[in-house]
């Protein structure tokens, strides 16, 4: 017999899947060779199933230089993958498109020592840059405008749009200071993200297009007028703007979730188990499952991660406040559905979590202002405002009690203001520290000068725990009294001291006008008193504050056109006045009690004289030039954020 021809080949030790050893092809250097990519090897790419993290691996493996060394590579597979995203074949499609979002998302990461130039480079050259991305801004508007259309045997029909929607965000996040983010400026793309909005199923499936929706609207809109704020003013469809806030209030609540799911903060209340537990049966006691103990090291680390990325969207959220009444009006009054949190609800239980923890990084922080600002833009329109004090829309909040000192507990639905208000006082609460974040504590006050600037010129009786209020305010002058010398270079100080100067003044002054009993009015005054001996040394520090920042401190505040040092000299004359009578009862061998000082407190109310209070009540609306660094900085966070999002990190 003869011998076989065949040779028997030793068995690999490992195989390498083709599209691994396609992907090794592609991305390596031919140095003076040009690089073999045919036709038939661009169809057999995309007609295999991508592996995302061997691409992934790959592409962080080469350096920026490498990678501008073949470029010839890297504009052949996105013009190649642009071109599939257009064809018929579905496999080819979603590969394309699954393929570039890790391309765009990795590529765009790298450090370029000149971004823009470069980038055009390694994706299209700078002499196709305007044909190679005019096509892409216009393939990536078609699938998504006929993405919910697409029937797919292997994929449900808005799968397609959603993939092409997070290679926009990894083109947008990734490029967002270079110019190449302004074709998608050029080709609109509003009408599109709208349409997918309204093709969604998941309320939570609208996080994507707003968070492109979100980027897109912050793109250089200090620089130019941008063309999706101005969408946002014009966008009137209600139901749609019902469907958004639906869907914010379902990702705000699972963002708020991630706090819970590290340290659960509710109490137990009654059950079986507890009362069995209470008079000694607690063998008998249902087990249940609970919360994992986490000590407090690895508590702290699992927190500094928090919010999670999905927060990014709180860009949108604070744009589309900015930009549309109705979407204001909506917010504030929208009903949640059945078994459901509401969408108001869970946005301010979502900024009490934020603000709780700001003090863990300033991302956190940046988060928790932008929160802040959509809260302060919700009550400068009257309109709005109205509906945060009235008792029909009232609301239950879920509240962050995860550190000392905690809120008062308030089972029972209040309106929103009541809700607002506690944020503000506990977020002061929670973070005061020697390095005190000013704008966090500035933002904090416009709020509370904003509440009372209401209800004092409405003259609502706002039921509501008042006395934390002045708590919380006097302690924070106990605090800039103390550690003035730690935030005296502080640019941003003498706007904190004047919006706390009128808004303690404008509560010792106008409390009569919106407050439901006079005790409370006299609680205050107790207040005054306790701490009458900070008042002159908190002038005098304010004095020598205001010479070192370049400040004139008698210069009248604008919003009440009184001088901050007479406003000080307003409270500094009603603690004296008191204090007077006070000392003519113990001039008669008495030693008061705390209910005997109030009693003479609330007998001298009769012989008080508060000055002219004209103006108190008076703020300058917001501005975004005004914060034009604020928003810049919370702006990039957001694109750091949605990069995670796109990458599944």
């Amino acid at each position: 017999m003869e011998a076989s021809p065949l040779t028997q080949q030793s068995r690999p030790s490992s195989f390498q899947p083709k599209i691994d050893s396609l992907y090794e092809q592609l991305l390596r250097s031919y140095e003076n060779d040009d690089p073999d990519l045919t036709d038939r090897f661009w169809t057999e790419f995309f007609l295999l199933r991508p592996d995302k993290a061997s691409l992934r691996r790959r592409l962080e493996d080469i350096s920026v230089d490498d990678l501008l060394d073949i470029q010839e590579q890297t504009q052949q597979l996105f013009r190649r993958a642009v071109a599939h995203i257009k064809s018929d074949n579905e496999t080819s499609r979603e590969a394309a498109l699954d393929t570039l979002t890790v391309f765009l998302d990795v590529v765009l990461a790298k450090r370029y020592t000149n971004p823009s130039s470069e980038i055009i480079t390694v994706l299209a050259g700078l002499d196709q840059v305007d044909d190679v991305f005019l096509d892409f801004a216009n393939v990536i508007d078609g699938v998504i405008r006929s993405g919910g259309s697409v029937q797919s045997i292997n994929r449900s029909p808005l799968e397609v749009c959603q993939k092409a929607i997070q290679v926009a965000i990894a083109l947008t996040a990734g490029a967002y200071q270079t110019s190449l983010v302004s074709y998608f400026t050029h080709r609109d793309l509003f009408p599109c993200l709208i349409k997918d909005i309204q093709d969604v199923e998941s309320p939570a499936g609208v996080l994507e297009p707003l968070l492109l929706l979100g980027l897109l609207a912050n793109y250089n809109k200090f620089e130019f007028r941008n063309p999706y704020r101005t969408r946002l003013e014009d966008f009137v469809n209600e139901t749609v703007i019902q469907k958004i806030i639906r869907g914010l209030g379902v990702i705000c609540s699972q963002t708020r979730d991630q706090y819970v799911a590290i340290q659960d903060d509710v109490g137990e209340g009654w059950t079986w188990s507890s009362t069995l537990k209470y008079i000694g049966l607690g063998v008998l006691a249902p087990s249940r499952s609970a919360t994992p103990t986490r000590n407090a090291e690895d508590a702290r680390d699992l927190f500094a991660e928090l919010p999670g990325t999905d927060a990014s969207v709180l860009l949108a959220i604070y744009d589309f406040t900015n930009a549309n009444k109705l979407f204001c009006y909506n917010l504030v009054s929208q009903a949640g559905e059945a078994k459901t949190e509401n969408p108001f609800s869970a946005f301010l239980s979502l900024t009490s979590y934020i603000l709780n923890h700001a003090y863990r990084s300033t991302r956190v922080t940046l988060y928790g202002l932008i929160n802040l600002t959509t809260l302060r833009i919700l009550i400068e329109d009257q309109t709005c405002c109205t509906k945060i004090f009235d008792p029909s829309f009232s609301i239950s909040v879920r509240f962050c009690r995860q550190r000392q000192p905690f809120l008062p507990s308030t089972p029972s639905p209040r309106p929103s203001a009541a809700a607002i208000l506690d944020i503000a006082i506990d977020t002061v609460n929670h973070n005061l520290r020697r390095r005190l974040d000013i704008p966090l504590y500035i933002a904090c006050i416009n709020i509370l000068h904003r509440l009372l600037s209401y209800v004092v010129m409405t003259r609502t009786r706002f039921p509501y725990h008042w006395p934390l209020l002045w708590q919380t305010l006097l302690s924070l002058l106990r605090f800039l009294t103390t550690y003035a010398s730690s935030v005296a270079h502080d640019p941003d100080l003498p706007a904190l001291i004047d919006g706390f100067l009128a808004t303690l003044s404008l509560a010792v002054c106008r409390g009569d006008s919106f407050l439901t009993d006079t005790k409370v009015h006299d609680d205050l005054f107790y207040k005054i008193v306790e701490n009458g001996h900070l008042l002159p040394r908190f002038k005098e520090v304010f004095a020598n504050l205001g010479r070192s920042s370049g400040m004139a401190p008698a210069t009248p505040n604008p919003k009440t056109m009184k001088s901050p040092i007479a406003l000080i000299d307003t409270l500094v004359g009603i603690s004296q006045h008191f204090e007077a009578l006070l000392e003519e009862e113990r001039g008669k061998g008495k030693i008061l009690s705390p209910k005997e000082v109030m009693g003479v407190i609330r007998s001298g109310c009769e012989t008080l004289q508060l000055p002219e209070t004209e103006g108190l009540e008076r703020w300058v609306r917001w501005r975004e030039v005004d914060e034009k660094g604020m928003l810049k900085r919370v702006g990039r966070c957001a694109v750091e954020d949605a990069r995670r999002v796109v990458g599944g990190r």
